[in-house]
């Protein structure tokens, strides 16, 4: 009698546990598109919060383009009111403070856009310096701004524009 109790009981057990596992089963795929379905509108929902932000990293990136080329930093430095000494430093500082307050912005944008800015920062820089040193000592700003802009008019592709029209286009993959 017992022995009959337990293989009733064991029937029942081993029923069980196969409908379980049959249950399982079956719910695992809808289980499965259900944790896709949440992850992807998480990724929607944070989507929707950063992409201002990284739109506003691209815009500064591209301003920071903008304010460290010489063309238009000559004319809001006034080139012609220093000695070649005085503008020379004045550029050199104000792309390095043009730079570090848009370094943050490195967060929002693509390692390839980031490693444009930091590009023209550094060709802007050595620009700058190169013309710097083959202008005797006794040189105006004015004639500093002047051997900056005809050495980089003598670039084939302007390396501002290039490097905004890269920027751009990275913007364009966010869509």
């Amino acid at each position: 009698m017992l022995f009959s109790v337990l293989v009733e009981v064991f029937k029942y057990a081993v029923a069980g546990i196969l409908v379980l596992f049959a249950a399982l089963y079956l719910f695992k795929p809808y289980l499965n598109n259900q944790e896709k379905f949440k992850l992807i509108e998480f990724r929607r929902a944070q989507a929707a919060q950063t992409l201002p932000m990284r739109l506003q990293a691209y815009e500064r990136l591209i301003l920071l383009i903008d304010r460290i080329n010489p063309a238009n930093m000559l004319i809001r430095l006034n080139a012609n009111a220093y000695s070649a000494a005085e503008l020379h430093s004045l550029i050199i500082n104000e792309v390095r403070n043009e730079y570090q307050h848009n370094v943050t912005q490195q967060l929002y944008v693509s390692p390839a856009s980031w490693t444009v800015a930091k590009r023209i920062k550094a060709d802007t820089t050595n620009l700058v310096n190169n013309v710097a040193r083959t202008l005797p000592g006794d040189a105006t700003g004015l004639d500093l701004g002047r051997a900056i802009l005809t050495q980089l008019s003598q670039a084939e592709i302007d390396p501002y524009d290039a490097a905004a029209q890269l920027i751009r286009a990275d913007v364009t993959e966010l869509f």
